[in-house]
């Protein structure tokens, strides 16, 4: 259970507070972090993204569209970094 831990936190809810905002992912933060938690948290990330786009579409609602899509955008945007970071470090994702 150590390993899948970030900060007290589990990677699932790493993942969810990264898609709402509450954490932000830079290589200063993923600095910190231990070589084996990168495939896990892409892993978690990827799960979440996809969850996010097999829910219902709102399409008469612009204030969930638009939440839908930022929660999107941040989880690419995270998604992006870590895999540049892996790169750098010559961790296979």
């Amino acid at each position: 259970m150590a390993e899948n831990v970030v900060r007290g936190k589990s990677l699932a809810a790493v993942a969810s507070d990264i898609a709402d905002g509450f954490v932000y992912l830079n290589p200063l933060v993923i600095k910190d972090f231990p070589t084996d938690i990168y495939k896990d948290l892409h892993n978690q990330m990827r799960k979440l993204q996809t969850a996010i786009r097999t829910d219902k579409f709102p399409s008469h609602d612009q204030t969930a569209i638009r939440n839908r899509n930022m929660r999107l955008q941040r989880l690419h945007q995270a998604i992006v970094v870590l895999q540049n970071s892996a790169r750098v470090k010559k961790i296979i994702l």
